[in-house]
């Protein structure tokens, strides 16, 4: 089985849009969206639709949670606080209800998603270095193969084997090993935080026990417009030209 992972689409029509042509081009013969996909941008309702449409996996993001009622987001920072009070504003009935209903959490045999860390999905916490990916250690034996995870906006693997020290794997493509579980995070489509402003995926390949970034270019430009109209933050849409 192909597998597409997305993640953290925030609302970004121009780098979905990119990101699904994309993945129509690879043969891939499930998509897994692991949440996020509302805030920050200007497009809630047209990704929701897309992502209705696209995956066969859908997860419950931190801000997606937000916006339905289903966290309290009164400790965010103001910015993040007023982009989603927008996004409840304008949200849809119908994709509300599909956010609302959404899982923390999913596996399939060899193969598991979350938001954030998997050791309590809900809690959305980060592994953003080796230190909190090593949180998972105690529980390595009841993880699947390889996890994937989104959350950061980073593009990190971490590979865990009890009684050892994580290791930190780099490389465009990789091949899992035997031995060793993975904490695979796939990077952003919609707001890219590694220092490169293309939108970002993931394909697994479960027969050939493979994991490859794919990279895609898409119009910042107009992306950026959307957001400075709909009078949220201007930063969220700068920052889409830094990858940042």
């Amino acid at each position: 089985m192909r597998i597409a992972v997305l993640s953290d689409v925030h609302a970004n029509l121009e780098a979905l849009t990119e990101v699904e042509r994309a993945i129509a081009g690879r043969g891939v013969d499930l998509v897994a969206s692991l949440g996020d996909v509302v805030g920050y941008g200007a497009s809630p309702n047209e990704c929701c639709e897309v992502l209705r449409r696209l995956t066969g996996v859908a997860l419950l993001g931190n801000h997606d949670a937000a916006v339905t009622g289903r966290m309290d987001y009164a400790f965010y920072y103001d910015a993040a606080r007023h982009a989603l009070d927008w996004t409840a504003g304008v949200l849809h009935p119908e994709h509300r209800d599909w956010l609302v209903g959404l899982p923390y959490a999913h596996r399939i045999d060899e193969v598991g998603f979350s938001h954030g860390s998997p050791l309590k999905p809900e809690a959305y916490d980060y592994i953003l270095a080796s230190e909190q990916a090593a949180e998972l250690i105690p529980v390595v034996e009841s993880l699947p193969r390889v996890t994937f995870i989104g959350h950061s906006h980073l593009t990190k693997v971490f590979a865990l084997q009890a009684g050892s020290d994580v290791v930190e794997v780099s490389g465009r493509k990789f091949r899992l090993r035997p031995g060793y579980k993975y904490v695979v995070t796939v990077g952003a489509v919609g707001q890219p935080r590694d220092y490169d402003n293309r939108a970002c995926f993931v394909v697994h390949d479960t027969d050939e026990r493979t994991v490859e970034y794919v990279r895609v270019p898409y119009d910042i430009e107009t992306a950026a417009q959307r957001i400075f109209a709909a009078r949220v933050a201007a930063n969220f849409g700068r920052r889409l030209f830094l990858g940042v």
